[in-house]
């Protein structure tokens, strides 16, 4: 199904590879067809939860092997996005004898609700995350999805944003697919804020392109031979379609058939599954 121009895959992964802890078909073999027609893989979610190594892990126990460079998270975008909104560093302090002095408070720290993922993305680029007890000293507040979530936090967030602080979300995702059903996403955790405070946030993932775009220049490919493959319309294909770029939808996720087909613009590929669209 996939045409022979196309280099490379950037794949959605909640929808498309797995729901919950079941993967969607035979993993292993579905990667063999993929290596066998030569592609190139990047993997970008807008599942911010876990660290690119998390992903690497799960993706090697469904007999997939893949590096950490090939996944982009929202929770990484977020982090860039954090990262430009924030004031530079701060210089040293240099004592007499020619050391370095700590500079204690009032560094680069924002009020993140998130996971490790969230976390350790915001570190990584040198942003430390405040606790509740510290959040006044927060230049930014960034939300993802956080399955400890508790009102305290939420609280503090909004106090935040309503003093006019950078507000930054890792994607409007309302729900995810598990073998359950849909449960609440990020995304309906960041309208409780929107709601309380009457501010959107500027969204790290998709459907915007910076995650795509991300993924894309790691691979090195030409936007025209690079296809996006996603279970959900409004952020993936959106995604695909705002970065330019070819897309498929697989209905192994979130979004139907007959929501595809009327989609504006229209979309390259429709097929059942991840498996399908490799054939």
């Amino acid at each position: 199904m996939i045409p022979s121009h196309i280099q490379a895959l950037i794949l959605d992964m909640d929808g498309v590879l797995w729901r919950g802890d079941a993967p969607i078909g035979d993993l292993r073999r579905i990667f063999e067809r993929i290596r066998a027609r030569g592609l190139k893989v990047a993997f970008a979610t807008n599942n911010g939860t876990r660290t690119p190594e998390m992903y690497v892990e799960r993706l090697t126990s469904f007999g997939v092997t893949a590096e950490p460079w090939q996944v982009v998270t929202s929770a990484q975008a977020a982090a860039e996005l954090a990262a430009e909104a924030l004031p530079p560093p701060a210089p040293p302090i240099f004592s007499e004898n020619g050391g370095s002095a700590p500079q204690g408070r009032g560094g680069r720290g924002v009020f993140a609700i998130g996971e490790i993922g969230l976390m350790e993305a915001l570190r990584a680029k040198g942003i430390e995350t405040l606790p509740i007890e510290r959040a006044d000293e927060a230049q930014a507040v960034v939300v993802g999805i956080d399955r400890q979530i508790t009102f305290h936090k939420m609280v503090e967030a909004a106090l935040l944003i309503r003093r006019g602080l950078p507000f930054i979300a890792t994607n409007p995702d309302k729900t995810f697919p598990t073998p359950r059903g849909e449960i609440p996403g990020a995304g309906a955790w960041i309208a409780v804020l929107v709601t309380a405070t009457g501010r959107e946030p500027v969204y790290a993932g998709k459907p915007a392109p910076t995650l795509l775009e991300l993924a894309r220049e790691r691979l090195g490919t030409p936007r025209e031979a690079t296809l996006v493959v996603g279970d959900r319309l409004e952020t993936d294909l959106a995604a695909a379609q705002a970065a330019g770029m070819p897309g498929a939808l697989v209905l192994s996720g979130v979004s139907t058939r007959a929501e595809a087909e009327a989609w504006r613009p229209k979309i390259e590929w429709i097929a059942e599954d991840l498996e399908k669209l490799v054939e």
